[in-house]
């Protein structure tokens, strides 16, 4: 059991550079509904997701969820993303869930297709290697809501209104954050991207740190929150056992040793 365990927390095979661009699906009409941008400068190793429907306010329809699974899927095979931001390019909104017009024009069985495909999509936010970050710079009604929760973080604006899934209930960003279900709560500005501003100064923030130990570190929390203490500890140190062989372990000490910032590399 335990050499199953190991082998299921290994961490996915090298990563190769991914070449930012527009993303659509195939097929899809008109223009792309997301975009992927890889920062550069000091914020080299930040990935933003930019959301930008604004026919519909950002709702999940089939080319909305197409686009982001392709993208995860190739952003999760590049080893340069450190921290990827999900932020929405439509102001006042963060994602207003499902299409639910869209859905009206589907057959019983299609909408059973298309809801395994969107809690695919949840899965593999949740998943991703690297820490996420949702900036909710507007809305996030039902399935968007689901999808901020599925990110490792959230930050949201003080006048951001939520509907919560089950009981429809609206809440503040700051009743939002005294629940738990934001990290950080900022005074919306002008241009509506506030939330946008704090996620990714929150994302600047984990840069630093040791990448490989960042993912694995993620892996233990996700892993091990599911399970028993003593299969936990057993997470804890399978993950960190792969940790130990790495040139960025060996630079973190010596660069504590030398009083220095760290030069990590992700190997």
């Amino acid at each position: 059991m335990l050499r199953a365990l190991t082998s299921a927390l290994r961490l996915p095979r090298p990563w190769r550079p991914l070449q930012t661009r527009s993303c659509a699906s195939d097929g899809a009409a008109g223009d792309p509904e997301i975009q992927v941008r890889a920062l550069a400068g000091p914020d080299q190793g930040i990935t933003e997701i930019l959301m930008n429907r604004p026919s519909a306010r950002n709702a999940l329809g089939n080319v909305l969820v197409s686009e982001l699974l392709e993208a995860l899927a190739r952003l999760r095979e590049d080893q340069q993303v450190r921290v990827l931001l999900f932020r929405s390019g439509v102001k006042g909104v963060f994602c207003a869930g499902a299409d639910l017009k869209e859905r009206e024009q589907m057959s019983e069985a299609e909408v059973g297709i298309f809801v395994q495909r969107l809690r695919g999509l949840m899965n593999e936010i949740a998943a991703f290697p690297a820490p996420t970050i949702a900036a909710m710079d507007g809305f996030a009604l039902g399935g968007g809501l689901e999808l901020a929760l599925a990110c490792d973080l959230r930050v949201a604006g003080v006048a951001l209104a939520k509907e919560l899934i089950f009981t429809g209930r609206r809440l503040s960003g700051a009743q939002a954050q005294a629940l738990g279900l934001v990290n950080h709560t900022v005074p919306q500005n002008e241009e509506g991207n506030a939330a946008y501003h704090r996620a990714r100064a929150l994302a600047q923030e984990i840069l630093p740190q040791a990448p490989i130990a960042v993912r694995l570190g993620k892996v233990a929390i996700d892993r091990g929150m599911d399970v028993d203490i003593a299969s936990g500890m057993a997470i804890e140190g399978i993950c960190y056992a792969q940790n130990i062989p790495t040139q960025d372990r060996l630079e973190g000490m010596a660069a504590f040793r030398e009083k220095r910032p760290p030069r990590f590399v992700g190997k």
